[in-house]
């Protein structure tokens, strides 16, 4: 367990929920709302391989 990067948790929960809201907004019709859900999705996707990147660089991975 010691091995676990929570903040890699953290980003892929936000980016599944980011994929489920595209899924809800389709559901509902909704065109800002999936566009909404499919910005934050790339926003969260974004941030998590820049702070892998980074995080590589300082070689804690």
């Amino acid at each position: 367990m010691k091995d676990i990067k929570w903040i890699f948790v953290l980003y892929s929960i936000a980016a599944v929920l980011s994929m489920c809201a595209i899924g809800v907004a389709v559901g509902f019709r909704s065109i800002p709302g999936g566009i909404a859900a499919m910005i934050a999705l790339t926003l969260v996707m974004g941030y998590g391989f820049k702070t892998k990147k980074k995080m590589r660089e300082q070689g804690l991975l």
